[in-house]
């Protein structure tokens, strides 16, 4: 697998997607990926706030979220099924605003990459929208997949044998979330510009149409759950 990360220029606010991804992507490769950071999506569809004070940016904290627990650092929040700190909304690279997370990874990397496809008259072909979280009780970001489109999250070992025989009652493969990570990696999180990254030669089976819950996994079945249940606070 190759993730090649792609420089670019500021993206600025407001500013159409599609005319910088033309710009910037040059003939992408069938089956290949292309990774956008989720920023310049947010950027572009306007989702940025100015918090006069911490009183306003802890309210709009707790309307992007679906819980919101403060913590000793930061907010805890649960958005979109995920969780993360503060709503995903970020201070970083925002020339003194807020950035909040898109509306909708999911729609945008769909129109992406219909655009692109119809663009270069691809077959196979993904996107991928990622962000940034901490993992618990491990310290610094990975990359994590909002949104994609074009390709199969999940492989799945259920029922298949091991190199012994021994069939697997388990195991998955969440190949979003690894290949986020993987391309989060090389595009960086602080002043590299490069919001952008393409996949090559990756294992992903792509498809038309994917499954959109096919990462999430209710509260009540976190395997975790006991764990931070039972944590003395």
């Amino acid at each position: 697998m190759i993730i090649k990360p792609i420089k670019t220029r500021v993206f600025k606010e407001r500013e159409n997607l599609l005319d910088f991804l033309e710009f910037y992507v040059k003939k992408p490769k069938e089956k290949s990926i292309i990774v956008i950071t989720s920023k310049i999506v947010a950027l572009s569809e306007g989702r940025t706030a100015i918090a006069e004070n911490i009183t306003t940016k802890e309210k709009l904290i707790k309307s992007e979220s679906e819980i919101a627990i403060p913590t000793k650092h930061v907010w805890l929040t649960i958005k979109d099924g995920m969780a993360m700190a503060a709503a995903g909304i970020d201070e970083s690279n925002a020339n003194g605003k807020l950035i909040l997370l898109p509306r909708d990874s999911f729609k945008s990397a769909r129109e992406i990459r219909s655009f692109l496809l119809g663009k270069y008259k691809l077959h196979h072909f993904g996107v991928l929208i990622t962000d940034s979280r901490t993992l618990p009780f491990r310290s610094g970001v990975t990359g994590v997949a909002l949104g994609y489109a074009g390709f199969k999250a999940i492989r799945d070992y259920i029922g298949e044998p091991d190199i012994f025989g021994r069939k697997f009652k388990y195991s998955r493969s969440n190949y979003a979330d690894g290949l986020a990570s993987a391309a989060v990696c090389v595009m960086g999180e602080g002043a590299e510009q490069r919001p952008l990254a393409v996949i090559t030669n990756s294992p992903v089976e792509f498809c038309k149409c994917i499954k959109r819950d096919e990462l999430r996994i209710n509260l009540e079945d976190d395997m975790y759950l006991p764990l931070f249940s039972s944590l003395k606070k």
